[in-house]
């Protein structure tokens, strides 16, 4: 089967590591489901993976992707949750939690085989391409603003990095959930479509903002650290899943966060139970994933390049369709 995959770990060149072309169709295995791909869509992960960030050698050639929707072996249309090994579902009880990839084949291909247990209903009213836009960037957006940042409706929030696939999903969701939203990117167009999804304004790194939030999420890292914390409200929550700029920021103000009891909370992924609220929320509020792009599956390289470049605003879709 035709797939985009992993063949070497290049830390400098990731890029250089990703190769286009036939990979071994899945092996049937017990308690396991294998979908026929329809939409796979692209996260930061994939290119980390490249650099061999959660990769180790001796696991490649490795099929990229963690997100798809498609058809399972039943005929049903199906979104994939994409953190394996959760609870001990689908495989040993001692086996750790793992991002798809991470061990097993991904989802950039025309089928993949997953625990049954990771298999979910795709609403109806959600197209295959925006379904596998949910599984990461959205699952995330949405486990760090409603779990890890406890927010409530007239609550506010900022965004850094707007543009990205968490971003972009953290300030539609949090516009449809009732908060008011504050947005950071150093490109004014991305500053402009932020507004244009719900922000209440988007500035530019560094600006001061209107009023202390009750929040941040956070994904770019160091280079937005220092701004993150110094927008926060005494007792505020600053929520963390990525660090895209690095994880060494120059100023970790430290002073600030213990004198303002500032609160600052890793969050990953999301549970599957989750992703079945995202799921449904979606399909009854008529909220729908930024889409940046929808791309064949052979056009997985312009894919990669333009994600790179963080060129996009939303997430960039592969299709096999």
């Amino acid at each position: 089967m035709f797939a985009a995959y992993a063949a070497r770990i290049d830390r400098d060149h990731p890029l250089d590591g990703l190769e286009l072309g036939d990979r071994p169709t899945p092996t049937a295995r017990p308690g396991w489901t294998t979908v026929q791909v329809k939409a796979a869509s692209l996260n930061h992960h994939d290119l980390w993976s490249l650099r061999g960030v959660g990769l180790a050698e001796d696991k490649l050639p490795m099929i990229l992707g963690c997100d798809a929707a498609g058809i399972d072996e039943e005929g049903n249309e199906v979104v994939l949750h994409s953190v394996i090994g959760q609870s001990g579902h689908g495989v040993g009880p001692r086996e750790q939690r793992s991002i798809l990839t991470e061990k097993y084949q991904g989802t950039f291909a025309e089928q993949v085989t997953v625990p049954t247990w990771n298999v979910l209903p795709k609403p109806k009213e959600l197209s295959f391409a925006e379904a596998a836009c949910l599984p990461t960037a959205w699952l995330t957006a949405y486990r760090m603003l409603f779990t890890n940042a406890g927010v409530r409706p007239g609550d506010s929030f900022l965004v850094q990095g707007a543009g990205g696939g968490v971003a972009t999903a953290a300030i539609v969701l949090g516009r449809a959930a009732g908060l008011r939203v504050y947005a950071v990117s150093r490109d004014e167009a991305k500053r402009k479509r932020a507004v244009e999804l719900g922000a209440v304004e988007a500035v530019e790194p560094g600006a001061r903002l209107p009023h202390k939030v009750d929040a941040v999420i956070e994904t770019v890292g160091a280079a937005t650290w220092s701004h993150s914390v110094k927008s926060l409200r005494p007792g505020g929550s600053l929520v963390i899943s990525g660090a895209t700029s690095g994880d060494r920021p120059s100023h970790a103000e430290l002073t600030r966060i213990f004198f303002l009891e500032l609160k600052v909370v890793g969050s990953t992924m999301g549970s599957k139970d989750e992703l079945e609220d995202l799921l449904s929320f979606c399909a009854t509020t008529g909220v729908r994933p930024v889409i940046d792009q929808v791309l064949p599956l052979d056009r997985a390289r312009d894919a990669f390049t333009r994600l790179a470049a963080g060129d996009q605003f939303g997430k960039i879709v592969l299709s096999t369709e």
